[in-house]
C-alpha cells in the first residue's frame, strides 16, 4: 500500500533511511531541512502487508528519488510520477530506478550514470599526508574559490554558484577546505547537502599548474577526518577512473551506480 507520509511517520522513515545514510543522503537532508508538508516537497511510503515501511519516494521540486530496502511497488511509484505535470527527473541508485523506469510513460531525453562511493571509517584514511596547510573557508574566501573553480575545465559554469556557496556556508550545509601556495588558492574540496548522518563531497579540484603535488588529497583527508569525527558518513560521485583511484586510497568504497534520468516537461492539457 502506498500513501503520503507525514511527520507522524518520521520515526519509521528515519529507521528505514538510516540503514544506509550515504545512499539516502538527499532524502535525509531534505526531510531534516523541509519536513513533510511543503508545496515543493512531498513524500510517499510503500508499506508491506504488516504495515511496515519498505520504500520511500521523495518529490523535491521536479525531481523524484526513491529508496527501498527490499522488493517494493515500483509500478505504484511510477504511477505517482506519471501523474505529476512538474516531473522532469528521476534519480537514485540504479538498482532502484531500473525498477521504476519501465513504468514511466515516456523515455528520458538524457541519462547520466556515475559511480557512487562512501567512506564510513576514519581507520581507512591510510595516506600519511600533511594537512597542516589545509584551511576551512569562510564567506570571505568565496571569490578566490570561485576563481579557482573557473580554471577547472571539467566544472560547468553556473551563475548561481557564488550565492549557493555563500548560502551553504552560512546555513552549515556546506564546508569548503582549501590549500594556498604563495597566497594563491590552488586546491579545494567541498561538502554539500550535509545532514545529521552524512555529507556529499563535491568540487574536488586543483589548479592545472599545481597538479600532482598532493594538494587535493590533503584537502580530502582533512575534510574526511573532520566529518568522520562528527559521526557523519561521507559519499561522493565520480566518473573519472583517475579520481576514483585517489578516493579509494583514502578509504572510499564503491556502493553502486547513481543514475539521473532527465525528461522533457509534460505538456498539460489545454482547456
Amino acid at each position: 500500500m502506498i500513501r503520503k507520509l507525514n511527520k507522524r511517520d518520521d520515526p519509521a522513515c528515519q529507521r528505514l533511511l538510516g540503514e544506509k545514510p550515504a545512499e539516502n543522503l538527499f532524502i535525509i537532508g531534505d526531510i531534516e531541512n523541509f519536513g513533510y508538508e511543503q508545496d515543493f516537497q512531498t513524500l510517499w511510503g510503500d508499506f508491506d502487508q504488516k504495515d511496515r515501511l519498505r520504500a520511500v519516494l521523495l518529490k523535491y521540486h521536479n525531481n523524484f528519488i526513491a529508496y527501498a530496502s527490499k522488493s517494493f511497488d515500483a509500478e505504484g511509484f511510477a504511477a505517482i510520477i506519471n501523474r505529476d505535470h512538474e516531473f522532469m527527473q528521476v534519480s537514485g541508485l540504479q538498482s532502484i530506478t531500473d525498477q521504476i523506469l519501465p513504468y514511466i510513460e515516456h523515455s528520458p531525453k538524457k541519462k547520466r550514470a556515475l559511480f557512487y562511493a562512501k567512506c564510513e571509517s576514519k581507520e581507512k584514511l591510510g595516506l600519511k599526508l600533511d594537512t597542516s596547510q589545509v584551511k576551512l573557508a569562510s564567506v570571505k574566501d568565496v571569490p578566490e574559490i570561485l576563481n579557482l573553480h573557473n580554471q577547472i575545465v571539467e566544472f560547468e559554469q553556473d551563475d548561481s554558484r557564488e550565492s549557493s556557496m555563500i548560502k551553504g556556508i552560512e546555513g552549515k550545509s556546506t564546508r569548503i577546505y582549501y590549500v594556498k601556495d604563495d597566497d594563491q588558492m590552488v586546491s579545494s574540496a567541498s561538502t554539500t547537502a550535509e545532514n545529521s548522518k552524512s555529507a556529499m563531497i563535491v568540487g574536488v579540484c586543483t589548479h592545472p599548474d599545481f597538479k600532482r603535488r598532493g594538494y587535493a588529497s590533503s584537502c580530502m583527508k582533512k575534510l574526511c577526518e573532520d566529518l568522520l569525527d562528527e559521526g557523519k558518513m561521507l559519499c561522493l560521485f565520480y566518473d573519472n577512473p583517475e579520481a576514483g583511484s585517489i578516493y579509494k586510497r583514502l578509504g572510499f568504497e564503491d556502493i553502486g551506480i547513481w543514475t539521473m534520468n532527465i525528461f522533457e516537461p509534460i505538456e498539460q492539457p489545454t482547456s
